[in-house]
């Protein structure tokens, strides 16, 4: 009779080469990413950054004067802002407007798309408008009109700004690079955009702007890092905007269902929230800012990550809590 044995002994024999290879290469291929993970300079020479954007102002100061106003941009000024956050559309005229929405129903009333419009029939803003990122709460203010990226520029010609681009308008884009240009200011303008085809373009409008990476962009780059090959990738990007994951379902809501926002919270707080990417990336000279936080807790949280910043409807609170931490061994916050 066959001793049943065999099998499993040749099997096992045919194995013992395999593992005798491929533990040891595992384990060399893990230390050498961590290793270059925690020296990213010997790989990569780090950018010198124009600015850091620790205290950046979302729609110019949304929660304390009416969003993407020129009295909420003197008071995020007044609070000394690093930066500030705006959102642009082009009107039926080809002016270059600083509004988030693309219709004007929300945030004045009227059911139409600013690019049906020309710049002096916009209509003003509602006396008050809710803050979106403190549900609940709202902004109001004296100063309801609407402004151009223009004004923004000529009034603050060396604040930095993130100019988000939402939708593939050749137009926008070419306006927006343009304004750049003529102001002087390309290298502390930032493209934003969460489509990499829309990236795509602004970069090649105006490729002196800095640009801050793509949805899928941001994507890729943390696969990257959880498979070991961050430390051996270059990247053009300079900025990383990244919703802090601890706001789902808090002050965030992606999706509608509140256990589907619970679980994406677990999700992305796993994949993202690491010290380790966040302190190799600003190695890299890649600013990560954290969007949007309104609340001490918050900041604390993406003060202790090592983050570069953070976007706030309040530069008020922000301010407090920035010149009341000043950690002597936290270069990012110094």
């Amino acid at each position: 009779m066959a001793d049943s044995r065999i099998p499993d002994l040749t099997r096992s024999a045919a194995m013992s080469p395999l593992l005798y290879f491929a533990l040891p290469s595992l384990a060399t291929y893990i230390t050498i990413s961590i290793f270059f993970l925690r020296r990213p300079r010997l790989l990569h020479t780090p950018r010198s950054p124009a600015f850091r954007g620790r205290l950046t102002a979302h729609r110019g100061g949304s929660g304390e004067m009416l969003e993407s106003t020129m009295a909420a941009i003197e008071n995020s000024v007044a609070q000394k802002a690093d930066l500030l956050e705006l959102d642009c559309h082009l009107t039926r005229d080809g002016v270059v407007v600083v509004s988030h929405d693309k219709n004007l129903k929300r945030q004045s009333g009227l059911n139409k798309d600013i690019s049906s419009l020309d710049f002096q029939d916009l209509p003003l803003y509602k006396k008050k408008l809710e803050i979106y990122f403190s549900p609940g709460r709202f902004a109001c203010g004296s100063d309801r009109h609407m402004i151009r990226l223009e004004d923004v520029f000529q009034r603050f010609p060396q604040l930095p700004a993130i100019v988000e681009i939402k939708e593939k308008n050749e137009e926008l884009i070419q306006k927006v690079a343009g304004l750049a240009k003529r102001f002087h200011r390309s290298q502390i303008t930032i493209w934003a955009s969460e489509k990499s085809s829309i990236m795509k373009k602004c970069k090649a409008a105006n490729p002196d702007m800095p640009i801050s990476f793509t949805t899928n962009r941001a994507i890729w780059m943390v696969l990257l890092y959880h498979l070991g090959l961050l430390p051996f990738v270059s990247f053009p990007e300079q900025f990383f905007f990244c919703f802090l994951p601890t706001i789902v379902n808090r002050t965030y809501f992606p999706f509608s269902c509140a256990r589907l926002n619970k679980l994406y919270a677990v999700v992305t707080k796993w994949l993202i929230m690491r010290k380790s990417l966040i302190r190799h990336l600003e190695a890299r000279g890649i600013q990560v800012i954290f969007w949007c936080l309104n609340e001490e807790s918050d900041f604390e949280a993406a003060s202790g990550l090592g983050a570069t910043g953070i976007i706030t409807d309040f530069p008020t609170a922000l301010r407090r809590y920035l010149d009341n931490h000043k950690p002597a061994n936290q270069q990012p916050w110094v």
